[in-house]
């Protein structure tokens, strides 16, 4: 019974954004749990190849972090460890005119004042959420990568 309620990753093959750039299907050991009953993170982001494929970054990058759950409910997808750290939805499902394909939100336990981030919140004394629009999966650069091993770190 337990076992009907986590799901693999199926691999959905590589994801072509354009002629010059493939960005290959991630193998990981993530353990998917997800909240929407049968819902994957390749279902989430069917409907968008950019997020999808910023899915598959992130993946790689926190896959070399050890143990990282992913979790997907109707609005968003969340990595976490014994808490949530990171988490990509699509401003599209909120907003009329959305700036970003994908936005990724990192909780951090300081403020960072990063001019990258379109929003920073602080809901708790030593925790705060800051949102980066995405566009384009190599825009999860060194910087973004720094920014989620911190949050991994203290999750």
């Amino acid at each position: 019974m337990r076992d009907s309620l986590v799901h693999r990753r199926s691999d959905p093959g590589p994801v072509q954004l354009n002629r010059s750039r493939t960005i290959p299907p991630v193998s990981t050991t993530a353990r998917y749990a997800p909240a929407v009953l049968g819902m994957k993170p390749e279902d989430f982001f069917a409907n968008n190849r950019i997020a999808l494929a910023v899915f598959q970054r992130v993946m790689a990058e926190l896959s070399e972090l050890g143990r990282v759950e992913v979790r997907v409910s109707r609005s968003q997808v969340a990595f976490r460890r014994d808490r949530g750290f990171a988490y990509l939805w699509l401003p599209g499902q909120h907003l009329t005119n959305p700036g970003a394909a994908v936005v990724l939100s990192i909780a951090l336990g300081r403020e960072d004042r990063s001019s990258r981030w379109k929003e920073t919140v602080h809901p708790a004394t030593r925790h705060w959420i800051h949102h980066l629009e995405v566009n384009d999966p190599d825009e999860i650069d060194d910087e973004v990568i720094a920014w989620l091993r911190e949050g991994a770190e203290r999750a």
